[in-house]
């Protein structure tokens, strides 16, 4: 009678776990309370009606941005790097990619040429543990997205006579890497590609940044570049020599040209209505 009793429980708890096995989800549990829609969903604002007699004057300034600033962690956000969100819309052929010999977007790059950049082949001699024979292979290093420690930022600053206002518009960004020589000694630094930041608007609006006060704040890329919500340094204003200041400034004299290209302008909406 026991031994009836006993099968009788172990087919019932077998029965019980081949349903409870049939009805589990395939899909992955959900990491939070609610499924979060609402940035896949975001519809980017189209920049205002602009025409070339509205401009009154322009200006274009080209910056640094450092990721190793405070203000600019979350471009180096370990689970979502920024430059891995380029990278990624560049291969997956949503945005393009130009090439670096000069920032006015001349020279359009394929998602092939920009999948390898960066990538380099040694010749290593591996032991096989069969033959006990070493064998040369040829591996491929590929760019590692933590190098990308700064950014460049093409803008273009212009005062609009419809908005009797200074404005703003990103034109461009270049992510920027270091090159070593053999023995490890950093040689320069130089960009890998420029992307046009209008054509990236669509992308930087269903990427999330990461926000260390509120993960529930959904604030996408496009957000914080709009906002200018970044640390950056002049390097460049346009200029007959086409001269960088580097190029004739060093030390705090270059940190002081910058700040005054900066402040001029500021100053230049203030001095228009003041006079």
């Amino acid at each position: 009678m026991k031994i009836k009793i006993l099968l009788a429980t172990l087919f019932v708890v077998n029965l019980l776990f081949a349903q409870n096995a049939e009805t589990l989800p395939d899909d992955p549990p959900l990491d939070g309370v609610v499924a979060k829609n609402v940035m896949l969903e975001k519809q980017v604002l189209s920049y205002p009606p602009l025409r070339e007699a509205d401009i009154l004057w322009e200006k274009k300034v080209w910056r640094i941005l450092d990721v190793r600033e405070k203000m600019n962690l979350t471009f180096a956000y370990p689970e979502r790097p920024f430059f891995e969100i380029l990278l990624e819309g560049i291969v997956d052929e949503k945005i393009r990619a130009f090439s670096t010999e000069d920032d006015k977007f001349s020279f359009q790059l394929t998602a092939d040429e920009v999948a390898s950049m960066g990538a380099t082949r040694d010749t290593i001699y591996i032991l096989n543990p069969e033959t006990l024979v070493e064998e040369m292979r040829v591996v491929e290093n590929k760019i590692d997205i933590s190098d990308v420690k700064r950014f460049r930022l093409k803008e273009v600053w212009y005062f609009d006579t419809n908005r009797s206002a200074i404005e703003v518009r990103i034109l461009g960004i270049a992510p920027l890497i270091n090159e070593y020589d053999d023995e490890g000694n950093f040689k320069y630094e130089r960009p890998l590609f420029w992307v046009y930041y209008p054509e990236c608007r669509e992308l930087l609006a269903r990427e999330q940044v990461f926000n260390s006060g509120n993960d529930s704040s959904l604030v996408s890329w496009e957000d914080l570049m709009e906002r200018r919500e970044f640390s950056s340094v002049i390097y460049k204003v346009s200029n007959i020599h086409d001269r960088r200041l580097q190029d004739y400034l060093s030390g705090v004299d270059l940190l002081l040209e910058a700040e005054k290209a900066k402040m001029e302008i500021f100053n230049f909406e203030h001095d228009l209505w003041s006079y």
